[in-house]
């Protein structure tokens, strides 16, 4: 009796099983069939339908609607119109959430004008060096710190020296004798005096005032700053020693840092304009004194040396000065802004606009080979014609809204680039469209 309630009960349960799962498919049957469209190649209000997607998985194609089986929502169709090879198309909000901008490739000459960072400095061609003329001692310094300015002519230090005492002496000495008849004495005399390192202007002195002057005033023999002073009072000297170092300043020299790209747009004897932050209203002007034949490997810059006049001296060796170089500029050539061009590593690609289509704004990437870039415009050399317009903003924004490489990816087939910004291809056939994916209820397209 217990065996027989037994296997009644077992199959009973098995009913119940059974009948759960044929529920279960049934319900199945009618999700999936919900909103039953044509199958692919079919036409849905007049525009072919080619396979249907799951908007977030949009790799696997299947061949008629249903539910996808990745996410809980409807697959959607793909149209044969919207298979465009390469083409990107973005309904008008989201072009303006993104904030695109548009530009057109023009034909004009393109100016070369370079506009580059340098650094005051002295100009070590008006450059001055004091020296102690014979052995003696310092009195008294005028000029008692580095980086004083000094006026041309102005006293620097005083300076005693007894050699030149004996040598005066035997001057004016020889010079009572002349009258007797020893005027070679007289000569050899004032020569022995320059010899000891007397100037003509202190001979003179000495023969106009009759009298030894056992002590020198040295003077400044330009305008301009003592960039360095070895003399100190009390201090003993010797004949050839260094006592000051006098740059001038009516002159200074820019050492401007121009990319290594842009060597050739800068040469000697080019006009240069310089500014500076510290007297915005003021512009000094000047030539490309030389191209110092040295590469920074840090910033993988030259360095052009300018010669400015700087008559009011405002300008100071270290400060920094913007500087422009214009070369004559080259006929005309077709650029678009440099902006727009996106280097992927092997290529240059450029987004062009291709017309509107059901509202919806369309974008094709192109391939181009560029040329120079001066002023933030690339030259154009292939791949685009002028009238072209391009994308300035948001060019990655598309690739990534669209995305653009796996749409590449499936419209080229097996062994396509994976370079999101490849050139496109043509387009495939309808037919073209490819199973990756089965489910219940929703059998994948195959070729």
């Amino acid at each position: 009796m217990r065996a027989r309630t037994l296997v009644v009960g077992l199959v009973a349960g098995a009913a119940v099983v059974a009948a759960l799962y044929g529920a279960y498919w049934w319900g199945m049957d009618r999700g999936m069939g919900m909103g039953a469209a044509p199958a692919a190649s079919s036409s849905i209000e007049g525009r072919r339908v080619l396979y249907w997607v799951d908007p977030m998985v949009p790799g696997p194609k299947f061949d008629k609607p249903g539910k996808s089986p990745f996410m809980d929502m409807q697959l959607v169709p793909v149209h044969a119109d919207d298979v465009d090879a390469g083409v990107v198309s973005i309904s008008p909000r989201i072009e303006q959430n993104l904030g695109m901008r548009t530009a057109e490739a023009v034909k004009r000459p393109m100016s070369n004008a370079l506009e580059v960072v340098g650094s005051v400095a002295f100009n070590e061609r008006e450059l001055e060096l004091v020296q102690a003329r014979a052995n003696g001692f310092i009195e008294h310094l005028y000029v008692r710190a580095p980086l004083d300015r000094v006026a041309r002519g102005a006293p620097l230090a005083q300076v005693l020296v007894p050699d030149w005492v004996a040598a005066q002496e035997d001057f004016l000495a020889a010079r009572r004798m002349g009258a007797s008849g020893a005027p070679d004495l007289v000569d050899a005399a004032r020569q022995r005096m320059r010899l000891a390192g007397m100037t003509d202007a202190q001979v003179h002195a000495v023969e106009a005032s009759g009298k030894t002057q056992a002590r020198m005033t040295l003077a400044a023999p330009i305008s301009g700053v003592v960039t360095e002073l070895s003399a100190r009072e009390g201090m003993t000297i010797t004949a050839g020693a260094p006592l000051f170092r006098i740059n001038g300043l009516s002159t200074v020299w820019v050492n401007a840092e121009i990319p290594e790209t842009a060597a050739r747009l800068a040469k000697p004897g080019d006009r240069i304009v310089a500014t500076s932050s510290a007297y915005p209203d003021a512009r000094f002007e000047g030539r490309v004194g030389a191209i110092l034949p040295e590469v920074s490997a840090a910033t993988r810059t030259i360095r052009a040396r300018i010669e400015l006049a700087n008559p009011r001296g405002l300008l100071t060796p270290g400060m920094f000065v913007s500087v422009r170089l214009s070369p004559d500029a080259r006929g005309d050539v077709l650029q678009v802004p440099s902006e727009a061009v996106i280097a992927t590593g092997k290529r240059r690609v450029v987004m062009v606009v291709q017309p509107s289509k059901d509202g919806k704004a369309s974008f094709r990437p192109v391939e181009v080979e560029t040329g120079e870039e001066a002023n933030g415009m690339t030259e154009i050399r292939q791949g685009i014609d002028a009238g072209t317009r391009v994308v300035t903003s948001g060019q990655f924004l598309i690739d990534s809204e669209a995305s653009l490489k796996g749409l590449e990816a499936r419209l080229a087939g097996p062994g396509a680039s994976t370079d999101a910004l490849a050139p496109a291809t043509a387009a495939p056939a309808a037919g073209d469209a490819h199973g990756e994916h089965e489910h219940p209820g929703v059998k994948a397209a195959r070729p």
